[in-house]
C-alpha cells in the first residue's frame, strides 16, 4: 500500500509518500498553492501516477463533508469540489488541515499523552481543532472548530471571509503588521523581537492579546489541559508564548490556570503527516463519525 499525502494550504502545497507503517510521510515536493483547480488536478495527478500511490489523503484549509470540499475561504476554487470525483482512481481521503494535524499530534507527536487537547494552526489564517476525551471533534458538516471566527471585540463589524480573530492574530495579520513597522513580514517582526528589540515585542503584544483572550474561553469551554500550536507561527512559540500568556491565565478560572502550551512535535509537517494517517484508516480518525 503506497499513499500520497497532500497538505494543501493558502500559501504552499506539500506532498509526501508513506508506504508500509511509517508515522511519517517522505517528501517529495513543496510549491506555492495552485492558482487553479486545474493546476491541482494536473499536478497532483502526475504525484499519483509517478509513485503508484493507490490511497490519497488531502489536507485543506477549510470545511470537508466526506469527500467534497464545502468552504475554503483562501483557496474558493475548492468550494463545492467532490475530490473523489477529481481523482477518481484512487481511495480517497479528505479532510480538514488543522483536524488532520491534531490526528498526527495524538497519534504520535505533542498530544500522545493527552485525552483532551486543542491545535491551533497558525499561518495564511487559523485553523484550530479539539481532542475531547480521545476523539478529534469534526462536528457537523466538519465544521468543528472555527477558531478563527472567535472574537473579543464586541464593536466589530464582522468579515464575511475572516473572522476577527484571524484578522488579529494570523500569520498574515502579522504580515501586514510588520509592514507598518516597515518590515517585510511577521517572521522579521518576531525575529527583531527575539533579538530584544523592545518595539518589535510592543507591536506584538496586541495580537497576542487578542489571542490569549479568545484562547480562555475555548479553554474554559473544553477543559483542555494542553494546546498545541502549529503552521509557521509556530516557528516563533519560545517569543509569542510569553506575550499571550498573561491575558490566557487571567480570563481562566483557577483551576484552569495551569493549562499547559506547546509547539506541536511535527511543525509544519503535521497536517500532511495526518494526510497519510487518515487515508490509512488511523485508529482516531476511523472511530470518528
Amino acid at each position: 500500500m503506497r499513499v500520497l499525502a497532500i497538505d494543501l494550504g493558502g500559501t504552499n502545497m506539500r506532498a509526501g509518500l508513506v508506504d508500509g507503517d511509517a508515522l511519517e510521510p517522505s517528501p517529495v515536493g513543496h510549491w506555492k498553492a495552485p492558482a487553479t483547480l486545474e493546476e491541482f488536478r494536473d499536478r497532483v495527478e502526475t504525484l499519483l501516477r509517478e509513485h503508484e500511490a493507490t490511497k490519497l489523503g488531502v489536507a485543506i484549509p477549510g470545511l470537508a463533508r466526506g469527500t467534497v470540499s464545502t468552504w475554503v475561504p483562501n483557496l474558493p476554487y475548492l468550494d463545492g469540489v467532490d475530490f473523489a470525483a477529481l481523482f477518481p482512481d484512487v481511495h480517497l481521503t479528505l479532510g480538514n488541515d488543522a483536524h488532520f494535524s491534531l490526528l498526527a499530534e495524538a497519534a504520535g507527536g505533542a498530544a500522545s499523552q493527552a485525552e483532551n487537547a486543542i491545535l491551533l494552526a497558525i499561518g495564511t489564517g487559523i485553523g484550530s481543532a479539539v481532542l475531547a476525551d480521545g476523539r478529534v471533534v469534526r462536528g457537523q458538516g466538519g465544521a468543528a472548530t472555527s477558531f478563527g471566527w472567535a472574537c473579543a471585540d464586541p464593536s466589530d463589524g464582522g468579515h464575511p471571509a475572516h473572522g476577527w480573530l484571524e484578522r488579529m492574530a494570523s500569520g498574515t495579520a502579522l504580515d501586514r503588521l510588520a509592514a507598518r513597522h516597515g518590515l517585510p513580514d511577521g517572521a522579521a517582526l518576531v525575529s527583531r523581537a527575539r533579538s530584544g528589540d523592545g518595539n518589535a515585542r510592543t507591536a506584538l503584544e496586541a495580537p497576542m492579546t487578542a489571542l490569549g483572550t479568545t484562547l480562555a474561553g475555548a479553554v474554559a469551554l473544553t477543559g483542555a489541559s494542553l494546546v498545541i500550536f502549529t503552521g509557521g507561527v509556530a516557528d516563533s512559540f519560545e517569543v509569542l508564548e510569553p506575550l499571550l500568556r498573561p491575558a490566557l491565565t487571567r480570563h481562566l478560572p483557577p483551576h484552569l490556570r495551569d493549562v499547559r502550551l506547546a509547539p506541536g512535535h511535527f511543525g509544519p509537517r503535521a497536517a500532511l503527516t495526518g494526510a497519510g494517517l487518515a487515508a490509512r484508516g488511523h485508529p482516531i480518525w476511523r472511530g470518528n463519525p
